[in-house]
């Protein structure tokens, strides 16, 4: 890591949820010189007013993210700290609030790695508020390049966030009452999980010209296709990134499609590990360390299916959610360390 750009460390977050904060490494340049935040055309703003498919905060694969270590901020789900608020949509800072603002620059050289911390629910440019956030918390690999709400993030701005693992749940029975029994997914060896992510800024419209709270920093995380161990859980899971990879995608002159595509492979799983956990996850008023300890699921009282706001595919620290792992927040020690 490079450059530190978190002013308060986040609380550790067991059970992260949507618009919560956590901890994103990306690389970008320091520079006055911003981007034009114009969207790319009339219709990708309309075509983006509502989420693909299998983008959506909503249900997808099991996710929502977990801190155990340092995960998403302490602040209540919906709000966001100083550091990330919004700017407006198509406005562009002074060149010489820029820095100060945090405006994005990601081309060109002496781009360098940063910590800092971001939104959960990627915000496009285009957006009139912020509430399209907590349905984009995921984005599948496989359309990321192409929806309207990601492609442009795709492009420029990629990320890793990192976590401890990730929830997911899997279906007891057959039929739509089957009780689903929540795992915990984490790397075998407990090292941090670094899931694939894209971010972007977007600006409040109500705040002047060089105030730092004018630009929100949001982010969704990569899902893909879950393998081995997760597969049998649940058919999606966050995109992994591994260290020999990372340069390459958080690389801003990257801008090759295929070559981009090529470090979203399936995820290969043999890595992980996973065992049930309380059904205590499936509501996002539970937090604490607790919800990551191993259960026995038979002697489990039959839960409930996990919240709808609730992550599904990629959420850092549990399945479906984050902990401190998948698109959760894992402590930004680890980040320090691992980036």
């Amino acid at each position: 890591m490079e450059r530190d750009r978190v002013t308060e460390s986040l609380q550790p977050d067991y059970n992260v949820a949507p618009t919560k904060p956590v901890y994103a490494v990306l690389t970008r340049k320091e520079s006055g010189a911003r981007e034009a935040a114009a969207p790319e055309s009339a219709a990708d703003e309309s075509a983006a007013s509502e989420p693909a498919a299998g983008e959506s905060a909503g249900r997808e694969p099991a996710g929502r993210e977990p801190a155990g270590r340092e995960p998403a901020g302490r602040e209540p789900a919906g709000q966001t700290p100083a550091a990330q608020k919004p700017a407006a949509p198509g406005s562009a800072a002074p060149e010489s609030a820029a820095a100060k603002s945090g405006a994005p620059s990601p081309d060109g050289q002496d781009a360098v790695r940063e910590l800092r911390v971001v939104r959960w629910g990627l915000v496009p440019f285009w957006a009139k508020d912020l509430s399209i956030g907590s349905r984009l918390i995921n984005a599948r690999a496989e359309t990321v390049s192409t929806k309207p709400a990601f492609r442009r993030a795709f492009a420029r701005r990629r990320c890793l966030l990192p976590a401890d693992g990730f929830y997911e749940w899997q279906a007891a029975g057959d039929g739509p009452r089957a009780r689903k029994q929540p795992y915990f997914i984490h790397r075998a060896d407990g090292s941090v999980l670094a899931f694939a992510g894209v971010y972007e800024l977007w600006r409040d419209q109500t705040m002047p010209d060089g105030d730092p709270d004018a630009w929100l920093w949001t982010a969704a995380i990569i899902t893909t296709r879950a393998q081995d161990e997760v597969g049998r859980i649940h058919d999606r899971m966050p995109m992994v990134i591994e260290p020999a990879r990372w340069a390459d995608w958080l690389d801003p002159g990257q801008a090759d499609e295929a070559a981009l595509h090529a470090l979203l492979a399936p995820a290969v799983s043999s890595g992980l590990t996973s065992y049930p956990v309380s059904t205590e996850v499936n509501s996002v008023r539970h937090n604490g360390p607790q919800l990551m300890e191993p259960v026995d699921p038979d002697a489990e009282p039959a839960g409930t299916a996990p919240a709808e706001t609730a992550p599904a595919e990629t959420a850092p620290a549990g399945a479906g959610r984050a902990a401190a792992g998948d698109h959760s927040d894992a402590s930004r020690g680890a980040a320090d360390r691992l980036f």
